[in-house]
Protein backbone atom coordinates (compact mmCIF):
# COMPACT_ATOMS: atom_id res chain seq x y z
CA UNK A 1 0.00 0.00 0.00
CA UNK A 2 2.94 2.12 0.87
CA UNK A 3 4.54 1.51 -2.28
CA UNK A 4 1.55 2.34 -4.48
CA UNK A 5 1.00 5.54 -2.75
CA UNK A 6 4.36 6.20 -2.92
CA UNK A 7 4.57 5.67 -6.94
CA UNK A 8 1.62 7.70 -6.98
CA UNK A 9 3.56 11.11 -5.34
CA UNK A 10 6.21 10.54 -8.13
CA UNK A 11 3.47 10.51 -10.79
CA UNK A 12 3.70 14.51 -11.07
CA UNK A 13 7.53 14.66 -10.41
CA UNK A 14 7.76 12.29 -13.30
CA UNK A 15 5.62 14.31 -15.66
CA UNK A 16 7.35 17.87 -15.10
CA UNK A 17 10.83 16.13 -15.48
CA UNK A 18 9.33 14.63 -18.95
CA UNK A 19 7.79 18.22 -20.26
CA UNK A 20 11.14 20.47 -18.69
CA UNK A 21 13.87 18.43 -19.32
CA UNK A 22 13.89 15.34 -21.01
CA UNK A 23 11.60 16.53 -24.32
CA UNK A 24 13.80 19.94 -24.80
CA UNK A 25 16.78 17.71 -24.59
CA UNK A 26 15.04 15.54 -27.58
CA UNK A 27 14.41 18.83 -29.20
CA UNK A 28 17.90 19.86 -28.98
CA UNK A 29 19.79 16.83 -29.77
CA UNK A 30 17.16 16.54 -33.04
CA UNK A 31 17.99 19.57 -34.23
CA UNK A 32 21.93 18.86 -33.28
CA UNK A 33 21.71 15.69 -36.22
CA UNK A 34 19.98 17.34 -38.37
CA UNK A 35 19.97 20.56 -41.12
CA UNK A 36 17.34 22.61 -42.47
CA UNK A 37 16.78 22.83 -46.48
CA UNK A 38 13.94 23.28 -48.74
CA UNK A 39 12.86 19.83 -48.87
CA UNK A 40 12.44 19.61 -44.64
CA UNK A 41 15.41 18.14 -41.86
CA UNK A 42 17.66 15.91 -43.10
CA UNK A 43 20.17 13.43 -40.47
CA UNK A 44 23.92 14.91 -40.88
CA UNK A 45 26.61 15.56 -38.99
CA UNK A 46 27.38 18.81 -40.61
CA UNK A 47 26.83 21.35 -37.59
CA UNK A 48 29.58 19.07 -34.84
CA UNK A 49 31.98 19.10 -37.95
CA UNK A 50 32.10 22.90 -38.26
CA UNK A 51 32.87 22.87 -34.78
CA UNK A 52 36.22 21.98 -35.71
CA UNK A 53 37.22 24.88 -37.35
CA UNK A 54 40.10 27.02 -35.52
CA UNK A 55 37.48 30.01 -35.07
CA UNK A 56 35.42 27.73 -33.10
CA UNK A 57 37.94 26.25 -31.48
CA UNK A 58 39.77 29.08 -29.92
CA UNK A 59 36.21 30.31 -28.46
CA UNK A 60 35.88 26.96 -26.68
CA UNK A 61 39.34 27.32 -25.61
CA UNK A 62 38.85 30.79 -24.00
CA UNK A 63 35.42 29.64 -22.61
CA UNK A 64 37.11 26.57 -20.75
CA UNK A 65 40.24 28.50 -20.11
CA UNK A 66 38.33 31.37 -18.20
CA UNK A 67 35.88 29.08 -16.35
CA UNK A 68 39.29 27.08 -14.88
CA UNK A 69 41.09 30.44 -13.53
CA UNK A 70 37.56 31.72 -12.56
CA UNK A 71 36.74 28.76 -10.31
CA UNK A 72 40.00 28.31 -9.17
CA UNK A 73 39.70 32.00 -8.08
CA UNK A 74 36.73 31.72 -6.64
CA UNK A 75 38.06 28.90 -4.44
CA UNK A 76 41.46 30.84 -3.40
CA UNK A 77 39.31 33.66 -2.19
CA UNK A 78 36.54 31.42 -1.16
CA UNK A 79 37.84 28.96 1.44
CA UNK A 80 39.18 30.78 3.48
CA UNK A 81 36.22 33.52 3.30
CA UNK A 82 34.01 30.17 4.33
CA UNK A 83 36.49 29.16 7.14
CA UNK A 84 36.58 32.49 8.63
CA UNK A 85 33.01 32.66 8.73
CA UNK A 86 32.60 29.64 10.01
CA UNK A 87 34.89 30.35 12.76
CA UNK A 88 33.09 33.49 13.62
CA UNK A 89 29.99 33.73 16.62
CA UNK A 90 26.71 32.21 15.46
CA UNK A 91 25.33 36.26 15.59
CA UNK A 92 27.74 37.72 13.25
CA UNK A 93 28.43 34.59 11.23
CA UNK A 94 24.12 34.62 10.17
CA UNK A 95 24.75 38.28 9.62
CA UNK A 96 27.84 37.81 7.04
CA UNK A 97 26.15 35.19 5.83
CA UNK A 98 23.42 36.79 4.57
CA UNK A 99 25.70 39.74 3.26
CA UNK A 100 26.53 37.28 0.53
CA UNK A 101 22.80 35.87 0.00
CA UNK A 102 21.27 38.93 -0.36
CA UNK A 103 23.34 40.33 -3.88
CA UNK A 104 21.72 36.79 -5.49
CA UNK A 105 18.03 37.89 -4.72
CA UNK A 106 19.37 41.35 -7.02
CA UNK A 107 19.43 40.20 -10.97
CA UNK A 108 22.20 38.83 -12.74
CA UNK A 109 22.49 41.16 -15.14
CA UNK A 110 22.45 44.14 -13.13
CA UNK A 111 25.06 43.07 -11.07
CA UNK A 112 26.72 42.79 -13.65
CA UNK A 113 25.51 46.31 -15.18
CA UNK A 114 26.94 47.62 -11.88
CA UNK A 115 30.24 47.58 -12.95
CA UNK A 116 30.50 49.35 -16.09
CA UNK A 117 29.90 52.71 -14.31
CA UNK A 118 32.51 51.50 -11.69
CA UNK A 119 35.27 50.39 -14.36
CA UNK A 120 34.54 52.64 -17.20
CA UNK A 121 36.64 55.71 -18.36
CA UNK A 122 34.57 58.08 -16.73
CA UNK A 123 33.71 56.22 -13.67
CA UNK A 124 34.12 55.75 -9.93
CA UNK A 125 37.89 55.00 -10.06
CA UNK A 126 38.86 56.59 -13.04
CA UNK A 127 37.66 59.35 -11.41
CA UNK A 128 39.31 59.07 -7.73
CA UNK A 129 42.50 57.99 -9.92
CA UNK A 130 42.00 61.32 -11.71
CA UNK A 131 42.76 63.46 -8.53
CA UNK A 132 46.14 62.10 -8.60
CA UNK A 133 46.98 63.13 -12.27
CA UNK A 134 46.58 59.25 -13.03
CA UNK A 135 44.14 57.84 -16.03
CA UNK A 136 41.92 57.45 -17.22
CA UNK A 137 42.39 53.43 -17.49
CA UNK A 138 41.11 51.10 -19.34
CA UNK A 139 39.60 48.69 -17.44
CA UNK A 140 36.40 47.41 -19.41
CA UNK A 141 36.66 45.37 -21.99
CA UNK A 142 39.17 42.54 -21.54
CA UNK A 143 39.51 38.94 -19.96
CA UNK A 144 40.83 40.54 -16.38
CA UNK A 145 36.92 42.65 -16.16
CA UNK A 146 35.54 39.33 -17.21
CA UNK A 147 37.28 37.46 -14.66
CA UNK A 148 36.34 39.85 -11.82
CA UNK A 149 32.78 39.36 -12.95
CA UNK A 150 32.84 36.07 -13.00
CA UNK A 151 34.57 35.86 -9.58
CA UNK A 152 31.88 38.88 -8.80
CA UNK A 153 28.88 36.92 -9.45
CA UNK A 154 30.09 33.04 -8.66
CA UNK A 155 32.23 33.68 -5.26
CA UNK A 156 28.80 32.98 -3.22
CA UNK A 157 28.24 29.75 -5.10
CA UNK A 158 32.00 28.39 -3.87
CA UNK A 159 31.12 30.30 -0.39
CA UNK A 160 28.29 28.66 0.87
CA UNK A 161 28.40 25.44 0.18
CA UNK A 162 32.36 24.99 1.66
CA UNK A 163 30.30 27.07 4.92
CA UNK A 164 28.01 24.78 5.19
CA UNK A 165 30.73 21.64 5.17
CA UNK A 166 32.90 23.29 7.97
CA UNK A 167 30.36 25.01 10.20
CA UNK A 168 28.76 21.40 10.62
CA UNK A 169 31.98 19.92 10.92
CA UNK A 170 32.34 17.95 14.51
CA UNK A 171 34.28 19.87 16.84
CA UNK A 172 35.41 17.08 19.27
CA UNK A 173 38.06 15.41 15.96
CA UNK A 174 39.73 18.76 16.13
CA UNK A 175 39.94 18.20 20.07
CA UNK A 176 40.96 14.80 19.88
CA UNK A 177 43.71 15.92 17.20
CA UNK A 178 45.08 18.42 19.88
CA UNK A 179 44.82 15.75 22.65
CA UNK A 180 47.29 13.77 20.54
CA UNK A 181 49.64 16.31 19.99
CA UNK A 182 48.71 17.74 16.91
CA UNK A 183 49.76 21.44 15.61
CA UNK A 184 47.02 24.02 13.98
CA UNK A 185 48.75 23.19 10.36
CA UNK A 186 48.64 18.79 10.92
CA UNK A 187 44.84 19.59 12.14
CA UNK A 188 44.42 21.72 9.36
CA UNK A 189 45.89 19.56 6.35
CA UNK A 190 44.73 16.05 8.00
CA UNK A 191 41.41 17.10 9.42
CA UNK A 192 39.49 20.33 8.22
CA UNK A 193 40.78 19.74 4.45
CA UNK A 194 39.68 16.27 4.26
CA UNK A 195 36.13 16.86 5.97
CA UNK A 196 35.60 20.17 3.56
CA UNK A 197 36.21 18.02 0.02
CA UNK A 198 32.55 17.52 0.19
CA UNK A 199 31.88 21.39 -0.05
CA UNK A 200 34.54 22.43 -2.33
CA UNK A 201 33.60 19.77 -5.43
CA UNK A 202 30.14 20.99 -4.91
CA UNK A 203 31.47 24.84 -5.06
CA UNK A 204 33.39 23.96 -7.91
CA UNK A 205 30.77 22.18 -10.03
CA UNK A 206 28.94 24.97 -9.04
CA UNK A 207 31.18 27.95 -10.20
CA UNK A 208 32.42 25.85 -13.09
CA UNK A 209 29.24 25.27 -14.84
CA UNK A 210 27.47 28.69 -14.64
CA UNK A 211 31.61 29.88 -15.91
CA UNK A 212 31.86 27.95 -18.73
CA UNK A 213 28.03 28.98 -20.54
CA UNK A 214 27.71 32.24 -19.15
CA UNK A 215 26.89 34.94 -21.80
CA UNK A 216 26.28 37.94 -20.21
CA UNK A 217 29.33 39.06 -18.32
CA UNK A 218 31.33 38.36 -21.43
CA UNK A 219 28.80 40.58 -23.33
CA UNK A 220 28.55 43.48 -21.10
CA UNK A 221 31.92 43.35 -19.46
CA UNK A 222 33.81 41.97 -22.00
CA UNK A 223 32.41 44.38 -24.70
CA UNK A 224 31.55 41.32 -27.08
CA UNK A 225 34.98 41.35 -28.06
CA UNK A 226 35.48 38.31 -25.86
CA UNK A 227 32.78 35.75 -27.60
CA UNK A 228 32.52 32.97 -25.15
CA UNK A 229 30.75 29.67 -25.68
CA UNK A 230 27.59 31.04 -24.28
CA UNK A 231 27.79 34.48 -26.67
CA UNK A 232 28.48 32.36 -29.15
CA UNK A 233 25.17 29.95 -28.24
CA UNK A 234 22.81 33.32 -28.02
CA UNK A 235 24.02 34.53 -31.50
CA UNK A 236 23.28 31.42 -33.18
CA UNK A 237 19.59 31.40 -31.47
CA UNK A 238 19.10 34.81 -31.69
CA UNK A 239 20.87 36.88 -34.67
CA UNK A 240 21.64 33.83 -36.97
CA UNK A 241 18.71 32.17 -36.52
CA UNK A 242 20.48 28.94 -37.42
CA UNK A 243 18.88 26.44 -34.59
CA UNK A 244 20.98 23.32 -36.11
CA UNK A 245 24.39 24.81 -34.95
CA UNK A 246 23.53 26.11 -32.10
CA UNK A 247 22.15 23.12 -30.44
CA UNK A 248 25.46 21.38 -31.55
CA UNK A 249 27.37 23.52 -30.10
CA UNK A 250 24.80 23.35 -26.83
CA UNK A 251 25.50 19.66 -27.05
CA UNK A 252 29.13 19.66 -26.56
CA UNK A 253 28.78 22.21 -23.93
CA UNK A 254 26.56 20.02 -21.69
CA UNK A 255 29.31 17.11 -22.35
CA UNK A 256 31.98 19.06 -20.97
CA UNK A 257 29.99 19.98 -18.04
CA UNK A 258 28.69 16.62 -17.15
CA UNK A 259 32.64 15.03 -17.59
CA UNK A 260 33.25 17.77 -15.14
CA UNK A 261 30.21 16.82 -13.17
CA UNK A 262 32.02 13.12 -13.00
CA UNK A 263 35.42 14.12 -12.69
CA UNK A 264 34.53 15.82 -9.41
CA UNK A 265 32.12 13.26 -7.99
CA UNK A 266 35.48 10.38 -8.63
CA UNK A 267 38.09 12.71 -7.38
CA UNK A 268 35.25 13.20 -4.10
CA UNK A 269 35.00 9.55 -4.25
CA UNK A 270 39.00 9.26 -4.34
CA UNK A 271 39.46 11.22 -1.01
CA UNK A 272 37.36 9.79 0.25
CA UNK A 273 38.45 5.88 0.08
CA UNK A 274 42.02 7.69 0.70
CA UNK A 275 41.12 9.49 3.95
CA UNK A 276 42.44 5.97 6.49
CA UNK A 277 44.46 8.23 8.96
CA UNK A 278 45.15 11.28 10.57
CA UNK A 279 48.39 11.49 10.06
Amino acid sequence: MNNKKFSFATYPYVVWSALFIIVPLIIVLFFSLTISDADGYKFSFENFTRLLKSQYGLIFFRSIRLAFISTFLCLIIGYPVAYIISKMPPSKRNLIIMLFIVPMWMNFLLRTYAWLPILGKNGFINNILGHFSIGPLSLLYNDGTVLLGMVYNFLPFMVLPIYTVLSKMDESLIAAAEDLGANKAQIFKKIIIPLSVPGIMSGITMVFMPAVSTFVISSLLGGGKYMLLGNLIEQEFTTIGDWNFGSAISIIMMIVILISMAVMNKFDKGEKEGDTGLW
